[in-house]
């Protein structure tokens, strides 16, 4: 008898309303992964932080119809994942946001009553960082054992460098390569984080930097000397960030005369980071700096080689059999990252 396999997407999650964009804000500065403060500390900032930045969020929102496109697209991937893993018996794709609903609480209900001999958490973000993966494994672990959901899971910690992420991502940059004329610099942008994070060990920016020089190195036989760099997107707040900033980096562009594609490289889907920051903030940045050119590249979304890799990715955690794993199996970071979830 084939097993049944429950596959777990996790994502950030999004509003689905306008008045739900600040219990969303909420979430997200009350999770100790965010803000690192004891409670009641970290809820009093939560509700102060949420209830001013809410309007400034709900603007934002406005520009693609006041509500995230998130959770459609997740369920796109699980349907196309599901698809691809057919031949591994009675699989289903269930989703579990960190923010907003549905939130690893239902999700891990839905499992339980799927009743899987098995469950692979798989996070829908390459880059592990202590903030994104390890929150919401955090977070499903807590409710699937408050509600006795026992079966063995297996996670999937991190594919930065995984072969179907990095061909999705160069088919898309060639064909937005292709499109433009004249000297261009393609731009690797990643939502940042701040710098104390970074310096307490966290492995994302490595991992970032690792995914752009695999997709750059898989272009560099068809466009010789490529110009590209890594940048970081979405500040908020008084704290020092990881940079350069991509803000820094279209003045710079702009400065030398060249045009940029941008390439969102730790999104999988499209959101409000990249529909409205990248596509209309930046792009009028990009414009009034003197860029001579500025294309994004998509989100990776159901795109084949994307899916084919998750796939492939859920075949091997299954076969593998640890608790927890990379796409190479083992450890990826340098033993200096302590914010490895290996150890």
């Amino acid at each position: 008898m084939a097993e049944k396999i429950a596959v777990v997407l996790f994502n950030l999650g999004g509003p689905d309303a306008p008045e739900a964009v600040q219990p969303f804000l909420f979430n997200l500065f009350n999770d100790s992964a965010i803000i690192d403060l004891p409670q009641p500390l970290r809820w009093c900032l939560a509700t102060l932080v949420s209830h001013r930045r809410a309007p400034v969020a709900r603007a934002i929102y406005d520009h693609i119809g006041g509500a995230s496109p998130l959770l459609g697209l997740t369920r796109d991937q699980g349907r196309a994942l599901e698809a691809a893993l057919a031949d591994r018996g009675e699989l289903r794709c269930f989703i579990a946001m960190r923010y907003w609903h549905p939130m690893s609480e239902e999700a891990v209900l839905e499992v339980k009553d799927f009743a899987p001999d098995r469950i692979v958490l798989l996070p829908l973000y390459p880059q592990y960082s202590t903030t994104t993966s390890a929150s919401s494994i955090t977070e499903w672990r807590a409710h699937a054992r408050a509600v006795g959901l026992d079966a063995p899971s297996h996670a999937l910690c991190c594919y930065p460098t995984e072969a179907g992420l990095v061909e999705a991502h160069a088919g898309l940059i060639r064909t937005a390569l292709n499109g433009v004329k004249g000297p261009v610099r393609l731009l690797f942008s990643a939502h940042g984080l701040p710098k104390k994070i970074v310096d307490k060990g966290d492995p994302y920016v490595w991992q970032v930097e690792r995914s752009a020089a695999a997709v750059a190195s898989a272009l560099a036989g068809e466009f010789p000397g490529l110009d590209w760099t890594v940048c970081y997107q979405s500040r908020v707040g008084p704290l020092e960030w990881v940079g350069p900033s991509t803000v820094d980096e279209l003045a710079r562009a702009g400065a030398a005369g060249l045009a940029v594609v941008v390439v969102p490289i730790a999104f999988v889907s499209e959101h409000s980071e990249t529909l409205v920051e990248l596509d209309i903030e930046y792009r009028a940045i990009a414009k009034a700096a003197g860029v001579t050119g500025y294309v994004r590249t998509p989100a990776l979304g159901v795109g084949a080689a994307f899916i084919d890799g998750l796939a492939d990715l859920v075949r091997r955690t299954l076969d593998g059999g640890a608790a927890l794993c990379s796409h190479r199996g083992g450890r990826l970071c340098p033993a200096a990252l302590n914010g490895c979830p290996h150890g």
